[in-house]
């Protein structure tokens, strides 16, 4: 009897504990986090490759302009795989908290039986119904709910960088796709001009003013134009299956797309490099990742302890077949149950010291995305710049090389210059046109880049 007296004062205290209710350890705040796993990156007011230009801006997308590419993006939304197989996962990350949740609650099953004898009607008709409640007393049900809510956390976030990723992967070969449209015009420019000069060397050589070789070398630069447009023709259709491929959509090289770049936007508004990591979806998805291995490690250390649990039972069963005794029926039972672990070969305490090594690894990997998204920006910002004054010097560049082919032609014409001269220029110009068409291209992919890296909302 003292034996049970005890055991039963030893159950009055968790189960007072329980009713009144665990506290759990909250996980690191933004900004104790920030410091604890950026210690050595000391962020400054302001952006080093361009100032501050104000809040971050949404609705991205609409800047440059283009609703043909606002359309596409919303079809790659829609139909794109990868980020179906995202939203999958936030579907799952939801069933595992709604099943972490359902440990809160009681859990109730039934049975039941029937039975005949042989040859007749009646036999043994009976049904067991049994409810039980853990009493979550040291919190380590609770902490697995709140690692589940931060992993469906994580999950959203990554969803909602998934869908920036994508559309700026849509807008990026948007923009490719029409360089290489304005790259083959350019070639096709350069195929029309050798086979001039071909048609005027040929004319020169029958009048008398030329000769053969001066053909051959124009017959040959013609072949050399013709072989490059082809490769450009190449170029673009691969660039156009690359865009279709992200819709969805057959990979035909037949979508359409604009035959020019529109006008390059104004300059973004950057924001301010501290408001960057409440911002951007992926250091989110990362910081949530840290607070469920915070708790998971909370929930390894409270399986240390005794679990308690309530139950209650109750039954109800008739028979023809058998005599039953004469207790009242039905039957109803309470009690409560007590699970110690008191030896596993240190299973347990494995499991703490894993789940601790998972934070160090959440933290460590919260930092590279931290360190990683201050990285793009400041690089976005920087190739900007730069690429903003290369365009300037290359617009320069062909007018001079456009205007210099134009005194060389006609020197060829009045036999003051050769072939190659013209050649020469020639291909000057082709390289300074093809440079600042890249260059304008990449403008408006950094600008992506830069919207991208700041974590700003295109829709």
């Amino acid at each position: 009897m003292a034996a049970v007296r005890m055991a039963r004062k030893l159950l009055a205290l968790p189960v007072a504990a329980a009713l009144a209710g665990c506290v759990l350890t909250t996980p690191p705040a933004s900004g104790d986090l920030q410091k604890q796993a950026l210690t050595n990156t000391a962020v400054p007011d302001n952006w080093k490759a361009a100032p501050a230009q104000g809040p971050v801006a949404e609705r991205w997308l609409a800047t440059f302009n283009e609703p043909a590419l606002s359309a596409l993006v919303d079809e790659a939304l829609k139909y794109n795989a990868d980020l179906q197989a995202s939203a999958a996962r936030v579907e799952r990350a939801a069933g595992f908290l709604k099943i972490a949740s359902a440990s809160l609650q009681p859990a109730v099953t039934a049975v039941g039986i029937t039975g005949s004898k042989s040859g007749g009607s009646g036999g043994l008709e009976g049904v067991f119904l049994n409810a039980s409640l853990e009493l979550d007393v040291w919190g380590r049900v609770r902490y697995g709910r709140s690692a589940a809510e931060d992993d469906a956390a994580a999950s959203a976030a990554d969803y909602a960088y998934a869908r920036q990723s994508l559309a700026a992967m849509v807008a990026k070969s948007w923009f490719i796709a029409i360089e290489a449209g304005m790259q083959q015009a350019i070639a096709e420019a350069m195929v029309r001009s050798a086979e001039s000069l071909l048609k005027l060397a040929q004319e020169r050589m029958r009048i008398g003013n030329g000769n053969e070789q001066a053909v051959a070398e124009a017959r040959a630069a013609a072949a050399n134009y013709r072989d490059a447009l082809r490769q450009i023709e190449l170029s673009r259709e691969q660039a156009l299956r690359a865009l279709e491929s992200l819709l969805g959509r057959y990979p035909s090289a037949e979508i359409k797309v604009a035959e020019r770049f529109s006008p390059m936007p104004d300059s973004a508004p950057a924001g301010m490099p501290s408001q960057l990591l409440e911002r951007r979806p992926d250091v989110i998805a990362a910081e949530r990742r840290v607070a469920a291995a915070f708790n998971r490690v909370g929930e390894a250390r409270a399986a240390q302890l005794p679990r308690i649990s309530l139950t209650a039972g109750g039954s109800d069963v008739s028979s023809e077949l058998i005599v039953l005794k004469n207790l009242d029926n039905p039957v109803w039972s309470l009690g409560a149950n007590l699970i110690a672990p008191l030896y596993q070969g240190g299973a347990l305490r494995a499991q703490v010291d894993i789940r601790t090594a998972d934070q160090k690894q959440a933290v460590a990997q919260y930092a590279r995305a931290g360190q990683r998204a201050f990285s793009e920006v400041e690089s976005a910002l920087a190739a900007e710049r730069t690429l903003r004054d290369r365009n300037l010097l290359l617009q320069a560049a062909v007018r001079d090389n456009e205007r210099a082919l134009e005194l060389t032609q006609i020197q060829y014409r009045i036999g003051n210059a050769d072939l190659r001269a013209v050649e020469q220029r020639q291909l000057a110009l082709q390289a300074a046109r093809t440079a600042q068409l890249r260059v304008q291209s990449e403008q408006r992919a950094q600008r992506v880049n830069l919207h991208l890296a700041l974590g700003g909302g295109f829709e």
